[in-house]
Formats: C-alpha cells, sequence, structure tokens
C-alpha cells in the first residue's frame, strides 16, 4: 500500500501542536508564532511506511526563530507504543506522523546508513577510520535526557540527536573527536556522526559514541554519600562507608588528563589579561540582579571579587567542558569519563567553540560538590539545622579539596593557587545557577544565592 504523507503545511500544523509538549522544547514560555518546514529528506520507504528527516524552523510571536529537527515516520496504521508519539491528527487519506526515535525501523536505517557511511541528499555520515558499527540491534530510546534524545543500540552504542539545532560543528562532536584520536581514557570513544550544510555551513545533526554500561553518575553517587553523613550523625565525612573523597581525588585526576589531552590535540593560546572575560562576568551579572532583587546586595562584594581577577596578568586558555558538574561524569567500574561536551547550553555554538581558562571547568565542579553538599537542606528535610549546615560544609570542603589534589597531581599546578581567578568563575557559575532557579526551580533559589554569600566572604 502507497504510503500518502501529509503536504508541508499539515505537518506544519501537527508540529506547531506537539512541538510545546516535548520535553527537549526549549521555549516553552514563548507562545508559536508558526512552524515552518524547511527541509525533508526521505529516508525510507515501503509497505505502508514511510520516513523522513524533517528540519523545522520554529517563528515566535516574540524573539528570534528557532530551528528543529525531527525523524519522522509514517505510517497507515499506528502500534499502541507509536500512538504515544504522534505528531499530527488523524487526516483523510493521509498516513499518520509520528516521532521517529521511538521507531526501531527508522532509527535501524540511520544506524544503517552511518555504518555505510551513505549520503542521502544533503544527510553526510560520518565515521572515524576503522570504526565499526553493529547497525543489526535495534535501538531503544533513553529516559534520562532533557534536550537531546538518545537511542541506545544493542549493549555497546549511544546515538544522539541534537534537536534544537545552530549552524556550526557541534563540541560534542569536535571535542569527542580529538579526544578519541587522542586515545583518551576518559571520554566514550566517538563512532561517527551525521551532518548536513546548512545557512552554507557545516552542521552537526547527531553523533554516535560507545555506550557505557554499569556505570553510576556522579550526581547520584555523591547524593548518596551525603544522605549517609545526615543519618550517621555520629560520624564524620571521612569515617563513611560512602565517603566520596577518594572518587573526587580521581575525578580531579580525569579532567586534568582530558584538558592535558585537548591542549595536546587542539592547542594552547595565551589571553593577554582578564579584562573581556570580567567584563562578560559583569554584565551577567549586572543583567541578574535585575531579575532577581535579593542578588542586588551582594552585587558590590562580587564585582570586588571580579575586580581582583581582571588584574590577573596573561593566563592560558585551550578548549574545555565547558559545562562540568556531577551530572556529566560516569564512574565505570575501571574509570571516570567526562560525557556531553556541547557547552553551556545559553551560549551560542561559536561562543562555546572559543577557548577558555581549565579554571572554568574546575569551578564548575566545586560548585557543583556545594550543590550536592547542600542539596537536601534546600528542599527542608527534616532536621535541616545548624548541625546538618556544618556536616554539609565538611563534606563539601572535603571533596572539593580532594578533587583539586587529584587535578594537582596530574599537572603539577594547584589550581587553588589561583584563587583570585577560580573564586570569580565559582561566583560567574553561581550568578548563573540563581538565573537558571529563580526561572525554572524557585525553592532552590536560596542553594546559589548563599554560595554567593560564602564566596564574597571569602
Amino acid at each position: 500500500m502507497t504510503v500518502n504523507l501529509p503536504d508541508d503545511q499539515d505537518l506544519a500544523d501537527g508540529l506547531k501542536a506537539w512541538l510545546p509538549h516535548q520535553r527537549w522544547f526549549s521555549a516553552k514560555d514563548r507562545a508559536i508564532l508558526a512552524v515552518r518546514v524547511i527541509l525533508r529528506v526521505p529516508l525510507a520507504s515501503d509497505e505502508g511506511y514511510a520516513a523522513e528527516h524533517v528540519l523545522v524552523s520554529v517563528d515566535f510571536i516574540t524573539g528570534p526563530a528557532l530551528r528543529y529537527q525531527i525523524p519522522v515516520g509514517y505510517r497507515t496504521h499506528l502500534s499502541e507504543p507509536l500512538l504515544s508519539w504522534a505528531l499530527t491528527d488523524d487526516l483523510p487519506d493521509k498516513a499518520s506522523a509520528y516521532d521517529g526515535l521511538h521507531d526501531p525501523d527508522l532509527t535501524g536505517r540511520l544506524l544503517t546508513a552511518l555504518a555505510n557511511g551513505e549520503r542521502i541528499g544533503p544527510l553526510r555520515f560520518e565515521t572515524l577510520p576503522g570504526g565499526v558499527l553493529d547497525s543489526e540491534s535495534p535501538g531503544r530510546v533513553m529516559n534520562a535526557e532533557q534536550s537531546n534524545t538518545s537511542v541506545v543500540f544493542g549493549e555497546s552504542l549511544l546515538f544522539k540527536v541534537f534537536r534544537q539545532l545552530e549552524v556550526g560543528i557541534n563540541p560534542d562532536v569536535e571535542l569527542h573527536r580529538a579526544l578519541s584520536e587522542a586515545g583518551c581514557e576518559h571520554v566514550a570513544e566517538l563512532r561517527g556522526w551525521i551532518e548536513a550544510d546548512i545557512d552554507g555551513e557545516p552542521t552537526t545533526l547527531a553523533m554516535a559514541q560507545q555506550f557505557v554500561e554499569n556505570a553510576a553518575d556522579g550526581w547520584s553517587m555523591a547524593l548518596i554519600s551525603v544522605r549517609d553523613l545526615f543519618t550517621e550523625a555520629d560520624l564524620h565525612a571521612a569515617e563513611l562507608g560512602s565517603d566520596f573523597s577518594g572518587d573526587a581525588e580521581r575525578l580531579g585526576a580525569a579532567l586534568a588528563h582530558v584538558h592535558a589531552d585537548l591542549a595536546r590535540s587542539l592547542g594552547v593560546t595565551e589571553r593577554n589579561g582578564e579584562s573581556s572575560m570580567i567584563n562578560d562576568m559583569r554584565a551577567r551579572l549586572h543583567a541578574a540582579a535585575q531579575s532577581i532583587p535579593q542578588l542586588e546586595d551582594l552585587r558590590e562584594p562580587v564585582l570586588a571579587v571580579f575586580d581582583q581577577a581582571a588584574e590577573v596578568g596573561a593566563t592560558r586558555v585551550q578548549r574545555i567542558h565547558g559545562d562540568l558538574h556531577l551530572g556529566q561524569v560516569l564512574r565505570t567500574p575501571l574509570t571516570w569519563l567526562l560525557i556531553d561536551f556541547e557547552g553551556e547550553p545559553l551560549k551560542s555554538v561559536a561562543e562555546r567553540r572559543l577557548p577558555d581558562s581549565p579554571l572554568r571547568d574546575v569551578a564548575g565542579m566545586l560548585r557543583s560538590f556545594d550543590y550536592a553538599g547542600h542539596h537536601l537542606l534546600s528542599q527542608g528535610s527534616p532536621g535541616a539545622t545548624g548541625q546538618r549546615e556544618f556536616r554539609a560544609l565538611e563534606w563539601v570542603d572535603r571533596n572539593s579539596s580532594a578533587f583539586c589534589d587529584g587535578y594537582t597531581a596530574v599537572t603539577g599546578e594547584d589550581p587553588r593557587d589561583n584563587s583570585a581567578l577560580l573564586r570569580a568563575y565559582e561566583l560567574d557559575k553561581a550568578v548563573y545557577e540563581a538565573v537558571y532557579e529563580a526561572r525554572h526551580r524557585p525553592s532552590w533559589l536560596p542553594l546559589p544565592l548563599h554560595a554567593i554569600e560564602r564566596l564574597v566572604a571569602g
């Protein structure tokens, strides 16, 4: 039976209603004016089934347009599992459209194209030399991610589709490729990627990398350690069976190795003075204070720290992770792995590809330790007393020190020796966190605000 596909307008109308309900759609607070289909690439056609790679531009009543990609499947009859992913209402004499990443037939077609290095219209399927992909195993969608969609094939391959597209090479592919070619032991190996020219520039659509089984994320491990500390009232952090400091030290060493491999592969440059970078921090602080009244009293002390950092001389800069925290690391039975090298989500691809000081990654992890240590207190858990605050600070200090010790053991340079710049990066991250919490989780706002108070107190 020939599949009668919806035309561009019917597809766009269905997507206009469907997109705001997807967790990876980043503009839920903006009213959609229109959805325009700008690319439809046929991927497959069979009895009662077809597939396309669809790229759309979403126009809003206010603010800039955004681009999204949706591999779309079409079937004359949708099975029960696919009904929940339908994009369009039933149209007379038209096949039903649905999010194809939840269909093993469509994801299998993408993986086969990647394994064979195909060219399908403007889509280019690329692999690293010598890489072998198993295209026989069916794919299953992971539920953990927010901004992208990942599909796992078998037990060894993860395929990640970047839902919101920006023109340019995604740093996640660029940095994973550099680290994989360098033989870095602290990242999952890159296996391939999909790209196309958009606005005349090569642009990353998706990537395939090694899937790591039996791995625990750092955030979950840290929270278990903190909960145990609060439960065992008579024990110090060092006496816990779930003491995290050994892992924190190994994590610091893993980051140092990643930084060293990136420096060797992509180079190191020198930034003469910190005035431009600090000016950006000042601007973010001023913008945040306009929307968060509690920041107003902290503005001058934070600016004083920024002023100290601005006096730092020439600084080595290189490619870094850019958005490092405990949720971006995995503990395997053998080592720590860093994941998701996309960089800070609110920055453009061009900004995320700029060299920066490795201290930004160090500061990001130190802020994450602080979040983990104070997370339960911020949730108003029973017994959130001054004693628990003391124990939270004990946990944070112990693991932050261990992390820096591990980093220093590899590099021979202690990040704490550059305290003015490190503290500026921590404060910049805390201001970013305050803006995020004020918008999305107001009950968590005290967590970064209290951290800013501690950091300016020195």
